[in-house]
């Protein structure tokens, strides 16, 4: 396997750079430019071919079997000047049996090699995007290997399951001395309510992952720029005593007790003849329709342009004008804001409450299929009619849909698409 080497912290000047070597002829490439590689940590002098100095850098040795590869890795912590990175990795670049490494290559190979399950690898990819406390939390379950040790737990189940049919298979001329039937019934249930509860809570994982969206909807002139401008804090969208002035879905990422939020200012929601504001309208209630949640913001005596929905939030606005029996805020003072800001937060606590460990439409597919194939081996086991050799097939086809969770079979047309979306010093 080629040694690849690449830069492991991200671009640009810092306090310090890592640039990480691994496979087969890392020790002897460091070895060429820092004189010798210390068993663990070290500090050395690097310097090129012709004994000019490049730095002076920590270098840390991981032998083959510990490190973050599996592969012999080692780190070195260089001064975060781009120029002596530069001049770091052109010397590099020019040591026989060295090559950049590609993106995700570092973590491709520790998957390879077993250091990681592709469950983990998808883990690690939201870790080191992580914005939020829900994001990283959410991200270091998986990535600490809960999905994983989820899926092995179903698939020793599983396989379980299968045993004792395949053993009805294998002495069926012989007297065998129990019914396995009740037992298999047993593993299959077991499975089945923690795999359907999984399923469920993807959604809402995918939500935590990609961001909630809270769509502020109500009539023109009901305030609805002027409370977003204070969730904000800072102006944002355009205010004017004008109807009308919101034309297009104005969007602010925000982050609400470590969930990340999208809050969405729509056109004030009315009929109007002006064919721009029209088109607004319409993509406020195409928006307001997809949204997580809906604020349906009021003005004064009204009741709303829409018919709010059980789980939509009601807001009387222009709360500073005067009082209203419910939740009322006043852009314009913040009265009111932070009790929003905390019924936004409940709302959607309440929803993160179903998550489970899986987090991708990947790993929901896997389970739906698995549960179909469980099933359909429970209707067989009601109906066996002799055919319990097919029975045992659907179980083993569930198995599989099971390993591919974490990446046993068949998942290497996903591989690519997932280990691109890492950067090259990962």
């Amino acid at each position: 396997m080629d040694t690849i080497f690449a830069l492991a912290t991200a671009q640009g000047r810092a306090g310090v750079a890592v640039v990480r070597i691994s496979g087969p002829y890392a020790v002897r490439a460091v070895t060429r430019i820092a004189g010798d590689v210390p068993h663990g940590r070290g500090v050395r002098m690097l310097r090129d071919a012709d004994g000019v100095l490049l730095d002076e850098a920590l270098i840390l040795h991981f032998p083959d079997g510990h490190s973050f590869t599996g592969e012999t890795v080692v780190e070195l912590h260089l001064h975060g000047s781009p120029a002596i990175v530069a001049a770091v990795l052109r010397v590099l670049g020019g040591l026989d049996g060295l090559r950049q490494a590609e993106p995700g290559e570092f973590t491709r190979r520790a998957m390879d090699n077993g250091r990681l399950d592709l469950a983990e690898v998808e883990g690690l990819a939201d870790l080191i995007d992580a914005e939020t406390e829900g994001q990283r939390r959410q991200a270091l379950r998986v990535f600490s290997g809960a999905l994983g040790d989820l899926a092995a737990r179903w698939r020793e189940n599983l396989i379980r399951a299968a045993a004792l049919l395949e053993a009805t298979i294998d002495f069926a001329d012989e007297e065998v001395p129990t019914d396995v039937t009740p037992e298999v019934r047993a593993l299959l249930a077991e499975v089945s309510v923690e795999m359907e509860r999984e399923a469920a809570g993807v959604r809402i994982a995918e939500r935590v992952r990609d961001g909630f969206e809270v769509a502020i909807i109500g009539a023109p002139n009901a305030g609805k720029s002027t409370l977003l401008n204070r969730l904000a804090g800072r102006d944002v969208a355009i205010t004017s005593e004008v109807a009308g002035t919101t034309r297009d879905v104005i969007e602010v990422r925000m982050d609400l007790g470590g969930l990340p939020v999208t809050l969405l200012d729509t056109a004030g929601l009315r009929d109007t003849g002006d064919v721009v504001e029209g088109l607004g309208v319409a993509r406020a209630k195409a928006r307001a329709e997809t949204a997580d949640l809906r604020i349906h913001l009021l003005g004064p005596d009204e009741t709303g342009p829409v018919s709010p929905g059980p789980d939509d939030i009601i807001v009387h606005g222009k709360g500073d004008l005067g009082s209203w029996d419910g939740l009322s805020v006043s852009g314009k003072t913040g009265a009111g804001v932070d009790a929003l800001i905390s019924e936004i937060s409940l709302r959607l606590q309440d929803r993160v409450g179903s998550i489970g460990v899986a987090m991708r439409e990947r790993h929901r597919t896997a389970m739906l299929q698995a549960l179909t194939h469980i099933g359909a081996t429970q209707d067989g086991l009601d109906h066996p009619d002799g055919m319990t050799d097919l029975i045992a097939e659907d179980l083993r086809a569930a198995i599989r849909a099971v390993d591919s969770i974490v990446g046993r079979v068949d998942v290497e047309q996903v591989l690519d698409e997932i280990f691109s979306s890492f950067c090259i010093g990962k």
